[in-house]
């Protein structure tokens, strides 16, 4: 599906790099979550953050062609929605090629790392998630093992199900915010690192 078929999926590493903020990251996984589209100070009190300081990262967003101003009743906060139809989040489109956008997703993958780890340990420190059984709600986990082609076709197919249970829009019973990051990457073996040799010092005089 091209850029211009689908405006969400992204391959501008222009727009990436736009993304590597995890504030920006956060703007966008959370207008997502509120049906695509919500106004400024609803945003500010999903994510903790006050009203003003949202503006800079929404300007941002909307130079980019991220996120556009919405037209908003008199009176209230001022809007912006994700770009496109759907309430979906934005997704990245890999192009690992000598003129791709692999820096960007490299600078993407990091701000999408420090959002998990802050998201996990307010997760510890509230203290009250439920942390076993069939209503888990916190969980770090890393797995290495070996894939056949056909393993990694439903590793995929397991990880898109996944995105799209929490893509869900909001609902009378999907009433608890959640997140999910993951990264699934080939690991290429390392060589046997050779010792140190340090020669012997003199005794001294």
């Amino acid at each position: 599906m091209t850029q211009s078929q689908n405006p969400r999926v992204l391959h501008d590493p222009a727009q990436i790099r736009v993304l590597a903020s995890p504030i920006r990251q956060e703007v966008v996984d959370t207008l997502a979550a509120l049906g695509g589209e919500a106004e400024v100070a609803e945003l500010a009190e999903h994510l903790g953050r006050p009203t003003d300081g949202l503006y800079y990262h929404l300007r941002a967003l909307t130079a980019a062609g991220l996120v556009l101003e919405a037209e908003r009743p008199t009176g209230r906060s001022r809007r912006f929605r994700l770009v496109g139809t759907a309430s979906t989040p934005l997704r990245l489109a890999y192009d690992l090629g000598a003129n791709g956008n692999a820096e960007a997703l490299q600078s993407f993958a990091e701000g999408l790392l420090q959002v998990a780890g802050r998201d996990f340990q307010n997760g510890l420190i509230e203290g009250t998630a439920t942390v076993a059984g069939k209503q888990r709600e916190l969980w770090a986990s890393r797995s290495k093992g070996w894939l056949s082609p056909a393993d990694l076709a439903e590793v995929n197919a397991l990880l898109g199900r996944l995105g799209d249970l929490i893509s869900q829009p909001r609902s009378k019973e999907r009433n608890k915010l959640m997140a999910l990051a993951f990264v699934l990457t080939p690991v290429r073996s390392q060589p046997k690192r050779r010792p140190i040799r340090t020669g012997r010092s003199k005794p001294s005089a």
